[in-house]
């Protein structure tokens, strides 16, 4: 009896000893999420809105990418070259008239001339009628800033190499707003911005509804010297008998073909000059 009670007590030990270590184990899986947790948060966060504006904005990853006319022998986007970006937040959709109002109402910047309302005709519609110059007060208003042309085409790919448009090689009125109507384009001037599908960033309208303002100087033949890394465009814009220095135009619009509508498309104005087919949005670093 004496044996079998030994017996009994060191059994009855050793399940405490095995209980106890066993809850002594569980305590680093219960601090390991916690920590996978705070270094989750550390990073840039997918999808932020922007105080200062209300834009909703998405984070385009760091990366490269082989920039220019892979398809049509563009000779002002050749030739094809690799650049690297740092990661950057992008506005989603282009600037509405809605936010450009609140820009003016707290600037004082000038109005948008009456005319606008025949192109976008609600708050929700993109914003044209605007120069550089105004695109840029409103983005230094913001404590943003206008995107590089380098950003812009990487940001328009949304991942894809060597396509002519932000989704592939075709455009129908079902992918975008532009010349002409049909299918799911309803639209004869601007659609309302997001009225599309997105890219694979998330961006909507980076091609057609109204052409996009870019930071840099316009050079034709700027690919030639343009560095690999971040590339903030020529440090003065190119001359032309009709005016000039130019700054860079993105994306294309809803007055135009297909042919303009292609991510390696590039075309220039002057910063003071103001069209109904002009537009923009905005970009921020991480820092």
């Amino acid at each position: 009896m004496k044996v079998n009670f030994m017996v009994q007590r060191s059994v009855i030990l050793l399940l405490m000893m095995v209980v106890f270590v066993g809850c002594g184990e569980d305590e680093p899986d219960k601090v390991k999420p916690k920590e996978v947790d705070e270094v989750a948060d550390e990073r840039p966060m997918r999808r932020i809105i922007w105080e200062k504006d209300g834009a909703k904005m998405v984070l385009i990853p760091a990366g490269s990418f082989e920039m220019g006319d892979h398809l049509d022998n563009w000779s002002n986007a050749l030739p094809v070259h690799t650049v690297e970006l740092n990661a950057f937040y992008m506005d989603k959709y282009e600037v509405t008239v809605g936010q450009y109002k609140q820009f003016v109402s707290a600037t004082g910047h000038r109005s948008l001339p009456d005319w606008i309302s025949n192109y976008s005709p609600t708050d929700n519609h993109p914003v044209v009628g605007v120069s550089w110059n105004d695109a840029t007060a409103y983005a230094q208003w913001a404590g943003k800033r206008l995107p590089t042309e380098a950003e812009w085409e990487y940001a328009a790919r949304g991942g894809l190499s060597g396509k002519r448009y932000p989704w592939g090689d075709k455009l129908t009125h079902d992918d975008a707003n532009y010349w002409g109507t049909g299918d799911k384009d309803q639209w004869e001037y601007c659609a309302p911005v997001g009225s599309f599908e997105s890219n694979s960033y998330g961006l909507y309208d980076m091609a057609g509804n109204t052409w996009e303002w870019c930071a840099d100087w316009y050079y034709g033949n700027y690919y030639n010297n343009s560095p690999t890394k971040d590339p903030l465009g020529p440090d003065k814009g190119q001359l032309f008998d009709w005016g000039g220095p130019c700054r860079v135009l993105r994306g294309g619009s809803w007055n135009i073909s297909t042919t303009n509508g292609r991510v390696a498309g590039r075309d220039f104005n002057i910063p003071s000059n103001m069209y109904f087919t002009y537009g923009f949005r905005c970009v921020s670093g991480l820092d």
